[in-house]
């Protein structure tokens, strides 16, 4: 146990791994061993990815070990996050929906009431080629000047991303996701969830129903 914290750890700062390291859960069964450590909060996330994805995502370490020399097919997909809170899911995000060139902008207005506000994102979604719709991350309301009285509105654009520049935040999260192969060997990497509020670590839990059959992972 000790060797598997010091391996999920050894991509942090030396200043939270000595302050204050997350516990991981443990589970397996006879094909598959997973070891998991939970970033749940802002700072959590910033000290591993040197952002904090505005507050808007849970970060979980895993580890896969598989068992009986027999190959495991890794697939990001294969993972889900849930609330005991409210029963909230969230599948893993891809690097490219978190940080990716062509997604959907959407502005929402605030007008009259003596005074006018704006919120332009973050949306995710709306990726050209890969079919997923737009959708609003999670906790962005709109800010609202003035008093109840104005009216709100919402202005769409979509963009195809020629001409932008690509993100720095991108390579980031690539190079730090759990990558998807098939492996005889242990595997790590990252997991990018979004869930709406705030969640304890008590409050959720990680879910893994792949070719290894499925297994639950609780936090504390």
């Amino acid at each position: 146990m000790r060797f598997l914290v010091a391996f999920l750890l050894s991509g942090l700062p030396a200043s939270m791994a000595a302050d204050k390291p997350p516990a991981p859960a443990q589970t397996g069964n006879e094909k598959l061993e997973i070891t998991a450590v939970l970033y749940p909060d802002k700072e959590a996330v910033r000290q591993v990815l040197g952002n904090d994805l505005g507050g808007f995502f849970t970060v979980i370490r895993v580890e896969l070990t598989p068992k009986g020399g027999q190959a495991l097919k890794v697939n990001r997909d294969d993972f889900l996050l849930r609330s005991y809170k409210d029963g909230e899911k969230s599948e893993p995000f891809a690097p490219g929906q978190i940080a990716g060139r062509g997604a959907l902008v959407i502005s929402t207005t605030v007008t009259g009431g003596g005074g006018v506000a704006e919120n332009r994102g973050p949306v995710w979604g709306g990726i050209p080629g890969t079919g997923m719709p737009p959708q609003r991350l999670p906790g962005m309301n709109p800010p609202v000047a003035g008093n109840a009285a104005g009216q709100e509105g919402a202005d769409a654009k979509a963009t195809s991303g020629a001409g932008d520049k690509e993100n720095p935040l991108l390579a980031v999260l690539t190079e730090k996701v759990l990558p998807e192969k098939e492996t005889r060997e242990p595997l790590a990497g990252l997991l990018y969830f979004s869930l709406e509020g705030k969640h304890k670590p008590k409050d959720l839990e990680l879910q893994y129903r792949g070719p290894a059959g499925k297994l639950i992972l609780h936090f504390r």
